[in-house]
């Protein structure tokens, strides 16, 4: 039976032409016709709040040490994945892994356009559960502030860009094929925001995962087709001009049944709104 595969690229010194990503629960890779999987080359001013989280002491220099993604949301604040920064995927705590940092500003992961800031603190989401990926977010504080421009904002509860059909763009350096393809250049895939319902079915619950609609939203087409895959996480997910999602986690990469899942960014706003409980 196939497993939920959360979509972190766990390949400590991956050699450059067949990373195999090691998925956090172990499942088997992403079956390969599922970018992002489906997806195109974009250049990097297509979706500049697109950054790659780098750590060349624990990945190797291959593709400048990226393991997940990360959105700028202020200019010096960086929201990825909370899955990203635990000791499994980074073998030790954020706060002893010295040489994690943001690459902001850069398309092709070996150019040297762009920027590499550290990361100065790193706050997982108290209210993380490691087993269904609930609240899978952290936030990263940038050593050196980003340009305003390469911010995107966040849509809160009640915002229409949550609205299912709506068309939402995810941006990532994961795997292109679901087969180990892990592209130097950033990639693109335009999918669709589904109904809670249909994620619902999708996930019920057991080896699948379990679907949550107060802190997730999945998104792709019914079919299958372009979806974020492993090494997207923390990636991404816009929707007229708004930050949505973050990718999280899915059963495979863009298969028929198998919707990709994001955390809800609502339920980040309204986290980190002043006095919030685990803010």
């Amino acid at each position: 039976m196939r497993r939920s595969v959360a979509r972190a690229l766990l390949r400590p010194l991956a050699l450059a032409a067949a990373m195999t990503a090691i998925p956090v629960s172990g499942a088997a890779p992403a079956a390969a016709d599922s970018v992002v999987v489906g997806g195109f080359p974009i250049d990097v001013s297509q979706a500049p709040w697109t950054v790659a989280l780098s750590s060349r002491d624990r990945f190797g220099g291959t593709r400048a040490g990226q393991f997940c993604g990360g959105v700028a949301i202020t200019p010096t604040a960086v929201l990825t994945a909370a899955h990203c920064m635990t000791d499994e995927v980074l073998g030790a705590p954020p706060d002893r892994s010295g040489d994690l940092k943001v690459i902001a500003g850069r398309t092709d992961l070996l150019s040297t356009e762009g920027a590499e800031i550290a990361v100065e603190d790193v706050q997982v989401n108290p209210g993380f559960d490691s087993e269904t990926n609930s609240g899978d977010f952290a936030v990263l504080t940038l050593a050196e502030a980003l340009p305003q421009s390469a911010v995107v904002p966040m849509a809160g509860p009640g915002d229409q860009a949550y609205t299912p059909g709506t068309r939402a763009l995810v941006s990532g350096w994961g795997d292109t094929t679901g087969g180990g393809a892990y592209p130097r250049r950033l990639h693109a895939a335009n999918v669709s925001v589904l109904p809670d319902d249909r994620c619902a079915r999708a996930y019920p619950g057991g080896a699948e995962g379990a679907y949550r609609a107060e802190t997730m939203l999945c998104a792709g087409q019914e079919e299958g087709g372009p979806d974020a895959c492993q090494g997207d996480s923390g990636g991404p997910l816009v929707a007229d001009g708004r930050l949505i999602g973050l990718v999280s986690w899915g059963s495979g990469c863009g298969r028929p049944g198998s919707p990709g899942v994001y955390t809800r960014v609502s339920e980040v706003v309204r986290a980190l709104q002043p006095g919030a409980q685990g803010s």
